[in-house]
């Protein structure tokens, strides 16, 4: 008998164990929805934006908040499920799977743009270092390729007729060609088509199940629906490029966990996740920022003013003087690192502090203004930091 009281009294002492760590659960997630709320509604209605997922890691615990419409004809609600074109931020991924076939030996970030592109020997595209690709400094692109270019052939003329408007690894131009072409070679080296090598390969070995570059049929209901600034509906539509630049769509789960990926914070494949921290070293010093493989980071704690701006439009637009690193500067643990990134009708930003294991991701279907964006993960990512130090 005295056995069976025993045994019942532990059972009572587990359950109520059990009880407090639940309450203590819903707690702590009450108190990052509070810190949350409080930033991103107000944002919402001074944009109209209909809908935002968020993503938070702090504590090493992820959360998720969702708020509005994917669709203001539907009215269905923004879910875990809901898929948003996330812009720039794919040019993160195109450096990870780059990086990781430097890390299997299908290539390597110093070889020239000709090792693998055969007709573009003796062409000055075909002289620069894959690395300057990575980087935004092999040289000067535009933004966006020309309008006229619509097929392989004429991408490959365009390149073959290129010509630096300055030495490589002296000015960083924010573009889309030279990350695209990053993606091109790499799928290229892996003797892979690039969707298909991030469908098939990376976003599975990442734990993605919800990622795309083009969304299946199936997943179309849970395809957001953008929205310009002007409040016209709008997706982005496929391009040459485009896959390898901006062409990822993700829900706020799935690139918490690349987030989190950043982070080591997740088990993965030994070479694939130092495929993912090698995407941290940095290259080239541009004002405050340091220049990463896509990625760009800064001293931590950072202002709201230095991120501000290192991504505003006079940086994203206009060229900026960089000194090299050299060697590289190895992955750093004090750094934030983030990425902005757009479509005519989405607008999405990540930032992550390495050394903290804190991370946000802030994903909306229209496209508002980046500072916004910024602010907003400053002021929530400021509180929760704040307090999880407190804890510790």
């Amino acid at each position: 008998m005295k056995t069976t009281k025993t045994a019942a009294s532990m059972a009572t002492l587990v359950a109520l164990f059990a009880s407090t760590a639940v309450l203590h659960a819903a707690d702590d997630e009450a108190k990052v929805k509070a810190a949350v709320d409080v930033v991103i509604r107000p944002i919402m209605e001074k944009h109209n934006i209909p809908g935002m997922a968020i993503g938070i890691t702090v504590g090493g615990k992820p959360y998720l908040f969702d708020y509005g419409v994917a669709s203001k004809e539907t009215r269905q609600p923004v879910s875990v499920s809901t898929i948003f074109e996330v812009g720039s931020i794919s040019k993160t991924f195109t450096a990870t799977l780059a990086s990781y076939a430097e890390m299997t030996g299908q290539l390597s970030l110093s070889d020239k743009t000709s090792t693998y592109l055969p007709s573009l020997q003796g062409t000055a595209f075909g002289d620069v270092s894959l690395f300057h690709l990575g980087t935004h400094t092999p040289g000067g692109f535009p933004l966006q390729l020309p309008d006229d270019i619509k097929t392989n052939d004429q991408l490959m003329r365009y390149f073959a007729a290129w010509k630096p408007t300055y030495k490589a690894g002296t000015y960083r131009t924010y573009a889309n060609p030279s990350i695209g072409m990053l993606g091109v070679i790499t799928a290229k080296s892996m003797n892979g088509d690039y969707a298909a090598l991030m469908e098939g390969q990376l976003f599975q070995a990442l734990g993605l199940t919800s990622s795309y570059i083009n969304v299946p049929k199936t997943k179309m209901q849970d395809y957001a629906q953008g929205y310009t600034r002007k409040d016209a509906p709008a997706r982005v539509t496929a391009a040459v490029l485009s896959s390898e630049a901006y062409g990822v769509r993700t829900t706020a789960s799935d690139l918490l966990r690349f987030v989190q990926a950043n982070m080591k914070m997740i088990p993965l494949d030994e070479k694939l996740q130092r495929a993912i921290t090698a995407t941290h070293k940095g290259y080239f010093i541009a004002g405050k920022m340091t220049q990463d493989l896509i990625w760009e980071q800064y001293a931590y704690p950072v202002d709201l003013n230095t991120l501000l701006q290192g991504n505003s439009n006079e940086v994203i637009y206009k060229p900026t003087p960089v000194t090299q690193l050299t060697p590289p500067q190895e992955p750093r643990e004090d750094v934030l690192i983030n990425k902005t990134g757009s479509t005519n009708g989405f607008g999405a930003y990540v930032a992550f502090v390495p050394e903290k294991q804190l991370g946000i991701v802030i994903l909306a279907n229209k496209n508002y203004p980046n500072e916004d964006r910024i602010t907003a993960a400053h002021q929530i990512l400021t509180q929760l930091g704040v307090k999880n130090t407190s804890e510790d």
